[in-house]
């Protein structure tokens, strides 16, 4: 009877527990013999049923204090202090039993990358099922559920993707895997470490419904650690600004991001493309210098280098979390931070598509089909487009609608069906790279979404961009030096980091390198493939930043792909819009953003959180998107159609059709009843 009222009291105590709490913690990294502080004196708790976000530019803790949350941090480092409970249970003093099962039933998380997530030996079915087999079903139930499973994360055909290996999947494909596997043994503690940062909009918005719906069923908390602030205002009640290791503001979601009271957070939130800003109202704001590096000794506010409102007193005294009424600052001038000087260049110049010049690159006619297991798959049909110099032509769509295959196309790394043209300056270009010449190849560039895996390891910053400087501008001996420093600054890449290696930079240091290189022979076209979609949103604006100066020093022409629509809206002059290889809506940003729109852009708009809390009704799109094997006829977009309007759509396919100057969809639905501007743009 003892023992059995003893463990009720658990039970009870667990109950009652918060499912988080971080007490002082301090987390440091031994790096060449020395102890290096990452995480200093960091509290907060997440309550039962709770979705609690941490925010911060890169570099600043957050997937520290997530790793420590389950204690799992690499070998170099440690907890020097604090505690960390789950459930009530005291993490750091559990055993290795009691913390495999705690992992394997109470806690999940879902990593940044998932390609270091997924065993890459085992098939993804395999490593599923696994989970559902260790909480004790049969073999046949687990591979049942795991079907399941994939479906609520919307992957379509999840039978032939259970059968695949991870390198066969694509990013988001790959991410919505693991988000499926944490998720399966509905978790008591939840830890989404950037988890949609490789997904379209619409799935997103999918998964972020799916992570509500288990908050609601079995009360999971949730610890969201984001560079999305929306993504983050939408799931978490309650958010954390961390900054170099500590917590500088917390407090509800809302009350934090619509009145920050600390410099750092208001600085953040401008960095945004916010309310339909666009490249022609002046740059974004950025955060001016960067963060201490791990270990610095800092004397007062560890912000104050950065901030345009510190005085001496701030770099004297350091200020503590002070508590302003259900929210808490870490500043000496809490009511002053909302008056922080801005660090823009609203009279920054800008470039001016020529409306009327020739097109730079025209597109006509341009197909794509690929062989796939005996299977003809239409990655693109019939697409028309032009590049005008001087514009930026948006790309958007959902995974597999077909924009990475043109811009393959485009840069000659595939070739396209027979009929298909692209010309460059009015001349044909050659279909293969192999067959361009080196005046062509050097015209059309590309920037990478992951500098990781564009630049070598082993080469220095002088070597990356020099060799391409040597092999696309033609420059040799002493000039390439010149041209170099030359690049380096115009980027803003200091000249400490010439003899640095790819891994010893930030993100946004190595994307700025890789801008650099593709301008080495100036392009006149460059292709954007998701540029900033992996960076935080102070590294992101300086990005969008130098992109839009960089455009209006040289007048290149950019096509930019991203699934990050308000980043699209700001930097695009014209957007196009794809959807299983087919253009459903060709138009100027302002167009295609106010409407009328095509009712898959509309969807689209819809799903694009937003970060005052004021979501527009979502348009749900029913069913799955289909397979590129077996399209749909008529319309490929009918079988999700919110407004389909009848036999017409399942049996003809629509032309794309002018509604106004230059703007195109392509519709059976007429003109003038197409849905309008009722989604947040």
């Amino acid at each position: 009877m003892a023992e059995t009222a003893t463990a009720q009291s658990v039970s009870l105590a667990a109950a009652s527990a918060d499912a988080l709490e971080v007490e002082n913690l301090d987390v440091v990294y031994e790096v060449r013999g020395r102890d290096r502080q990452v995480l200093s004196g960091l509290s907060f708790r997440i309550g039962r049923g709770e979705a609690y976000g941490l925010v911060g530019e890169s570099g600043c803790g957050k997937s520290t204090a997530a790793l420590a949350a389950v204690r799992y941090l690499p070998r170099n480092g440690r907890v020097s202090a604090g505690k960390i409970r789950v459930d009530g249970r005291d993490l750091l003093t559990m055993g290795p039993a009691d913390l495999r099962a705690l992992r394997a039933k109470s806690v999940s998380m879902v990593y940044q990358d998932p390609g270091r997530a997924l065993n890459p030996s085992i098939k993804v079915g395999e490593q599923l099922a696994e989970v559902f087999e260790f909480a004790g079903l049969r073999r046949k139930e687990s591979l049942d559920r795991s079907v399941a499973m994939l479906e609520r994360v919307r992957i379509v055909d999840p039978r032939r993707v259970m059968e695949r290996y991870p390198h066969q999947l694509s990013g988001g494909m790959q991410q919505r895997v693991s988000i499926a596997m944490a998720l399966a043994t509905n978790p008591a503690l939840l830890i989404l470490d950037e988890p949609t940062t490789g997904l379209d909009v619409t799935v997103e918005a999918e998964v972020l419904d799916l992570v509500e719906q288990l908050r609601g069923e079995f009360r999971t908390s949730i610890l969201f650690i984001s560079h999305n602030l929306a993504v983050v205002s939408r799931v978490c009640e309650r958010v954390g600004v961390l900054y170099a290791g500590k917590l500088v503001e917390e407090g509800p979601t809302q009350a934090v991001f619509n009145d920050p009271r600390h410099p750092y957070s208001v600085g953040l939130l401008r960095c945004l493309p916010r309310r339909g800003r666009r490249k022609d109202h002046g740059r974004l704001d950025t955060i001016p210098g960067f963060l201490p590096l791990p270990g610095s000794h800092v004397t007062g506010c560890i912000f104050a280098e950065r901030c345009g409102l510190a005085d001496d007193h701030c770099r004297q005294v350091e200020p503590a979390l002070a508590d302003l009424g259900g929210r808490a600052t870490r500043c000496h001038y809490p009511d002053r931070a909302p008056a922080l000087p801005r660090v823009l260049a609203s009279d920054a110049p800008v470039a001016k598509p020529q409306a009327n010049a020739k097109p730079i690159l025209a597109i006509r006619d341009l197909s794509k089909t690929f062989e796939s297991g005996g299977h003809k798959v239409a990655a693109l049909r019939d697409v028309n487009l032009d590049l005008r110099p001087g514009e930026t032509l948006g790309l958007v769509g959902e995974s597999g609608s077909g924009k990475t295959t043109l811009a393959r196309l485009i840069l000659g790394l595939t070739a396209p069906d027979k009929g298909g043209s692209i010309m460059l300056d009015g001349a044909m270009l050659p279909a293969a790279l192999v067959g361009r010449s080196s005046r062509q190849v050097k015209q059309l560039q590309i920037v990478f979404q992951n500098p990781d895996s564009a630049l070598n390891r082993s080469h220095t910053v002088r070597g990356l961009i020099g060799r391409a400087i040597t092999k696309l501008a033609g420059i040799k001996g002493g000039d390439v030096m010149a041209r170099l420093l030359e690049l380096t600054r115009v980027v803003r890449l200091a000249d400490r980091y010439l003899n640095a290696k790819p891994r010893q930079l930030s993100g946004g240091l190595k994307q700025r390198v890789a801008i650099a290189r593709a301008f080495a022979g100036d392009p006149r076209v460059v292709v954007c493939d998701e540029p900033t979609s992996a960076l935080d949103v102070s590294v992101q604006a300086a990005i969008l930043n130098l992109l839009a100066d960089l455009q209006a020093m040289q007048g290149v022409s950019y096509v930019f792909i991203s699934h990050d629509l308000g980043v699209v809206r700001y930097l695009s002059d014209r957007i196009a819009v794809l959807y299983l290889g087919r253009l459903m809506q060709v138009g100027t940003a302002e167009q295609v953003f106010a409407g009328p729109y095509h009712p898959y852009t509309e969807a689209l708009l819809s799903a694009i959180p937003t970060l005052d809390g004021r979501q527009p009704e979502r348009i749900r799109l029913t069913g799955e998107i289909p397979s590129a094997i077996n399209p749909p006829k008529g319309c490929v977009f009918h079988t999700r159609c919110p407004h389909k309007i009848g036999a017409i759509c399942e049996s003809q396919e629509p032309p794309l059709t002018e509604i106004a100057g230059g703007d195109f969809v392509r519709c059976h639905i007429p003109v003038a009843e197409l849905p309008r501007a009722q989604v947040a743009g």
